[in-house]
């Protein structure tokens, strides 16, 4: 017995040796699928969510739609209504998320003018760059109080700037955290004169791009809000007519099924095209 453990243990070690001389070749992600991943990571920590990746959230929402598709079925005995309403809460998770990153976002629009001039009054009354972002932590705006105290910590941690940078920037997943944290990056590292003026510069382009931004969406607001509810109110009828048995078995036809199809892709399009003619351009983070 014990000769044969030992012989399993060195066969296994020497395949696993052999099996060293062989590296796996890394899935290379499509730029696309990779960009998409990103932006709804970015998404998920904009939106406040922490310990939760993109994946996870994909994952999440797939086991939620087949839990409702299970359950639709149960209720109602009619794969094409418990389909449609399935396929409606895999949606849900990732509307939710990117609702909450728009709202956050909107709220940090009207914000950042203000940490802006935090950074340039401390910068000007002589403090190093980065006590000015450490004093965030307890003077800036509340919204973002908590990044900036664990930027605080992270530096006096490890007392590296730059990748206590790096963490400020992955915490916020914002494009106008990403233009400061550069700018007070680079005049760390190779110096300046011209700091003032840049900050001066971006604290006036982002209350200009605050201001304009909620004129343009308290305007359209109310349209929005219409298209949604004339989107909804269909499935609403059906989730009532669901609570007769009777009714629905009209659904349980090739032709049921058909008108199902029929409405749910123009719902969709109709919803697309919403959006599309009402979406604001949105800044991109490139400077990750």
């Amino acid at each position: 017995m014990a000769g044969a453990a030992w012989g399993l243990g060195l066969g296994l070690g020497l395949a696993l040796v052999w099996w060293s001389f062989w590296p796996r070749e890394q899935p290379v992600r499509s730029p696309a699928r990779s960009a998409r991943l990103d932006r709804l990571q970015d998404e998920i920590v904009l939106a406040g969510v922490r310990g939760l990746s993109a994946r996870t959230l994909l994952g999440l929402s797939l086991g939620l739609g087949f839990a409702v598709l299970l359950l639709g079925y149960a209720l109602t005995q009619v794969w094409t209504v418990a389909t449609c309403f399935a396929v409606m809460s895999t949606l849900a998770p990732v509307t939710v998320v990117r609702v909450r990153a728009r709202q956050r976002r909107s709220r940090l629009r009207d914000v950042w003018p203000d940490v802006v001039d935090h950074v340039h009054s401390a910068v000007r009354a002589g403090l190093a760059l980065p006590e000015a972002l450490v004093q965030l932590g307890d003077r800036g705006p509340v919204e973002l109080r908590g990044p900036f105290r664990e930027f605080a910590h992270d530096y006096r941690a490890t007392g590296r700037f730059s990748e206590s940078l790096d963490l400020l920037k992955e915490r916020l997943s914002d494009p106008v955290a990403d233009r400061l944290v550069e700018a007070l990056r680079i005049a760390r590292d190779v110096g300046g004169t011209d700091l003032g003026r840049v900050l001066r510069t971006l604290s006036t382009f982002l209350r200009e791009d605050a201001r304009s931004r909620a004129e343009l969406e308290a305007r359209q607001s109310w349209t929005v809000n219409a298209a949604r509810l004339a989107m909804a109110a269909p499935w609403a009828v059906l989730l009532l007519l669901a609570s007769r048995g009777s009714t629905l078995q009209a659904y349980n036809t090739p032709g049921g099924a058909l008108v199902l199809a029929i409405g749910a892709g123009a719902s969709l399009l109709a919803y697309r095209m919403m959006l599309s003619i009402g979406r604001l351009p949105e800044e991109q983070r490139v400077l990750r």
